[in-house]
């Protein structure tokens, strides 16, 4: 690409940033991020204030691509399927696909993010300022200043151009956008989510199946669990702000216990200080963030999160935004400017993370209520059927989102919409079990209704 400058500087120095400036520093570009937070290399994670990471192909993919997958391979842990935990007492695996392959890792965001500013810095030289927040742009002169927290320095960093991958909250956005230089719109969802540890063992093993995500499913709130390296689990209840059942009537230790002890009684036999912890962490707040564009002029460009944040449910926010990445590297490769790089690009990412936003929304309905009906459960192991008899027209939504990094977020949108109206039909009146579906009904349908994924 032939861009007026090779020097590129990016706000937020979270996995985003770290793995963009690895991509274009082998694009031959200086890059230079400034973070406003310290170097979390060599510092424990900030306590409840992350939710594990769930990796899957999209993110591997573009790791692979970074040349970083190798160092990161051994923290990731494996997980086959839901673990249904139901309110009886009794559990039920509901595996994610059907290959071997088609697995999904629970990765520390604080692991993944010390390991890409690693290689960003020690391999590709990527300078990295920490406690350097970004402050405001003057789009006129093209500087944007950034101060520097530990002396209060003022620093003009110019915008030749400025990628600001800082995140959901990112200020770049909202300055952009409170100078009617784009449109954005931040949505809260009415659940929050609080982070708590289920510890080792005596010996430090994992208290539950560690190949699993964990779900407590209560209809209006659930309870997750992802497992961590060193035989933790990190479990996360996402429940309502306000209201009769939510973190507002949730205060006093005894109704804290009686929630937990009711609701969860396997999860609260593993946390001994699950009141305390729950008394003592934060409330994480979730959204969805649209801006439209993202960009202004050759000057500033928002990708990650700072342009289309989503909530958590699908597992997806961070392969989405290493998928940014991959894709914003091939405009680069297309283009012959900085204005044209950010008009394709998003242009074509745009319509993908409208397409996940909407799937994340839809899959908290999913983990937290439907995934222990019947009839969910019957068409989930349709779906299997139907893929293994028609693997080129009918593959699950989940599996095109999770498992298959060349199918766009959109395409699996549109797909799964027609496919779930199909699960529908074919599971209509007496059908009690697969024994029962209409399989040659169900082939004259796919044939019509579902052309063959390239």
């Amino acid at each position: 690409m032939k861009a007026d400058s090779s020097a590129v500087s990016l706000l937020g120095a979270g996995p985003t940033g770290a793995l963009l400036a690895i991509l274009l520093r082998r694009r031959g570009h200086e890059a230079t991020l400034y973070e406003s937070r310290p170097d979390p290399r060599g510092r424990a994670a900030e306590s409840g204030r992350s939710i594990n990471l769930a990796l899957a192909d999209r993110g591997i993919h573009t790791l692979k691509m970074a040349g970083v997958f190798a160092q990161l391979e051994a923290a990731m842990l494996p997980m086959r399927g839901r673990l249904i935990h139901h309110e009886g007492g009794s559990t039920s695996l509901q595996p994610y696909g059907q290959r071997p392959n088609e697995l999904i890792y629970s990765i520390s965001r604080h692991r993944l993010n010390q390991t890409l500013l690693d290689v960003a810095t020690r391999q590709h030289g990527v300078t990295v300022h920490f406690e350097h927040r970004f402050e405001s742009a003057d789009f006129d002169r093209r500087m944007a200043l950034v101060r520097d927290l530990r002396t209060g320095r003022a620093i003009d960093i110019p915008m030749q151009p400025l990628l600001a991958t800082d995140g959901a909250g990112s200020l770049m956005r909202r300055q952009m956008s409170a100078l009617n230089l784009i449109e954005a719109h931040e949505t809260d969802l009415e659940h929050g989510y609080k982070e708590l540890s289920i510890p080792a063992d005596a010996a430090g093993r994992h208290q539950m199946d560690r190949e699993a995500l964990h779900i407590w499913p209560r209809g209006a709130y659930m309870l997750i669990a992802l497992p961590n390296e060193d035989g933790s689990f990190t479990a996360t209840l996402f429940i309502a702000k306000h209201g009769e059942i939510s973190f507002e009537s949730l205060t006093e230790p005894a109704t804290i216990e009686k929630f937990f002890s009711r609701n969860f009684p396997d999860a609260r036999r593993l946390m001994p200080d699950c009141v305390a912890q729950f008394q003592d962490n934060p409330i994480g707040f979730l959204g969805t963030v649209s801006a439209d564009p993202w960009h202004y002029r050759d000057a500033a460009a928002l990708i990650g999160d700072s342009a289309h944040a989503i909530v958590p449910f699908h597992g997806q926010g961070m392969n989405c935004c290493f998928e940014d990445c991959v894709e914003f590297e091939a405009c680069m490769g297309r283009q012959p400017s900085w204005d044209r790089v950010f008009e394709e690009f998003g242009a074509l990412r745009k319509p993908n993370t409208d397409a996940i936003a909407a799937m994340a929304l839809d899959n908290y309905l999913e983990m937290r209520d439907r995934v222990v009906h019947p009839q969910f459960q019957l068409q989930q192991a349709l779906s299997l059927e139907l893929e293994r008899r028609f693997p080129q027209r009918f593959i699950p939504r989940y599996s095109m989102v999770m498992f298959h990094h060349e199918i766009p977020y959109r395409t699996a949108l549109q797909r799964g919409i027609v496919q779930t109206q199909l699960l529908t039909e074919l599971t209509e009146g007496s059908v009690a079990g697969l024994a029962d579906v209409d399989f040659d009904r169900a082939e004259r349908e796919i044939l019509q209704r579902l052309a063959p994924l390239s």
